[in-house]
């Protein structure tokens, strides 16, 4: 007598069971890999603003920090007119670059809050300080430093005459000395606000076109100097 067997199989109860723990694998599984790319996302866009911070700090660093206490003395009007100016939303300051930029000579540098399509961006414009020489083209360059501006605000630390107490003031014009400190607060439009940027100023001296055109006229006559024929044995 022969007997058969038959397979146990699954009941509907289990499938539907391991059906729905399957389920709530594959969405803690989604739900994981989401709070992953948001955190992933969140971390480049912290980097981003700080690099972004990065990068405004270190031009106010290295130029504003390095601004010449210079006199215009060669203005039509014949009236002589300080390099640094500025109130709560613009600066004009004067500096050299670096060599390997290719400009030289003194530049004016002029920042300012601008508004282009709904949106405030501060905009940077180099421009020589010294006048054309005849035949020659002006350069003017102009660039964003940063888009985005809701609130620009700056604020300057000195004395008006160099020797009284110093105070911060919103406003610095038609002054003959430079601030001790330059405040700058930036605000987004994504509501964050950076870290205040203080920058120290170089007050020590004032100095004229005239101070500058001499130094070159030195050198060149030192160069001059230096590239003469040396004497041969008898003297000449």
């Amino acid at each position: 007598m022969s007997t058969c067997k038959h397979g146990k199989g699954f009941t509907l109860i289990e499938v539907l069971i391991a059906m729905t723990l399957l389920s709530v694998m594959v969405l803690l599984l989604f739900t994981s890999l989401k709070i992953c790319a948001q955190s992933w996302e969140k971390g480049e866009q912290k980097i981003t603003e700080v690099n972004e911070v990065a990068v405004v700090y270190n031009f106010f660093q290295q130029h504003l920090a390095s601004a010449k206490p210079v006199t215009n003395d060669f203005s039509e009007e014949n009236v002589a007119a300080f390099g640094f100016q500025g109130d709560s939303q613009s600066m004009t300051f004067v500096t050299a670059l670096p060599a390997a930029i290719g400009r030289s000579g003194l530049q004016q540098f002029s920042l300012q809050l601008q508004e282009k399509n709904d949106d405030q961006r501060i905009v940077i414009t180099l421009t020589p300080f010294f006048p054309m020489a005849e035949g020659e083209q002006w350069r003017k360059d102009e660039a964003i430093l940063i888009k985005h501006v809701q609130n620009l605000e700056i604020s300057y630390f000195g004395s008006e005459d160099g020797v009284s107490e110093g105070a911060w003031l919103q406003d610095w014009q038609e002054k003959e000395v430079q601030p001790q400190l330059v405040k700058i607060k930036i605000g987004l439009d994504n509501g964050v606000y950076w870290p205040d940027m203080v920058i120290k100023m170089n007050v020590s001296g004032v100095f004229s076109n005239e101070d500058f055109d001499s130094e070159v006229t030195d050198d060149s006559e030192n160069a001059d100097d230096n590239n003469q024929t040396p004497p041969d044995d008898n003297g000449q």
